[in-house]
């Protein structure tokens, strides 16, 4: 299974991505959130993948973080959510704005996104919440870390991005432009070296 793909992002759609690895262009449907996160075209690039396999089709789902694959596997296990729905989601809200909406049963923010009724938004949350309870960063009480890193807790990235948080960005600034870091620099990269290239990233 292709778990992630390292390259240069070579075209980019309304809801999809190509990226060039090697000389072989691989094409991935992304949400909006992830798009942005690629960073220009022609420019270097990493994203996280999911193969669905069908009777008659396959496709590869691309994500800015392994939080946000996370989050997409978790939500397609909703009846009537598919791969379109969850893409629809996660373009709305970031990983940590559906797992606080989950914890709190907050349906309406999950209606927010395009082509989610009030119906399936409440199955959403009442089917996720003890699960969104689960995941890093939410809290006993039932509450949630409000955008917490999608990245292992303790890893470089995820302490790059909450140094980021710290100094003011935004969760989703902040995953955005380590993402982006880790691209440039590799996943071996030091949390220094990860901080000083997504500050120039997320000021750019």
């Amino acid at each position: 299974m292709i778990a992630r793909l390292k390259g240069l992002l070579d075209e980019t759609g309304p809801d999809w991505a190509v990226i060039d690895v090697g000389g072989v262009g691989y094409l991935v449907h992304c949400s909006a959130r992830t798009l942005d996160a690629l960073g220009p075209v022609g420019g270097p690039c990493q994203i996280f993948t999911e193969l669905q396999v069908s009777e008659n089709d396959m496709r590869l789902l691309g994500f800015a973080s392994a939080g946000e694959r996370d989050w997409f596997r978790l939500l397609t296990t909703v009846q009537g959510v598919g791969s379109k729905v969850a893409l629809a989601i996660l373009s709305a809200l970031s990983p940590g704005e559906i797992r606080d909406a989950c914890a709190a049963g907050d349906a309406a923010m999950v209606a927010r996104a395009q082509g989610v009724g009030p119906k399936l938004a409440g199955r959403i949350v009442n089917e996720l919440k003890d699960k969104a309870l689960g995941l890093p960063g939410a809290l006993p009480g039932g509450g949630a870390v409000a955008g917490a890193a999608a990245a292992p807790r303790g890893s470089a990235s995820a302490d790059a991005v909450s140094a980021l948080q710290n100094l003011g960005f935004k969760p989703a600034v902040a995953a955005s432009a380590v993402a982006a870091a880790i691209a440039e620099l590799g996943e071996d990269a030091g949390e220094s070296d990860l901080i000083r290239v997504a500050l120039r990233k997320a000021a750019g």
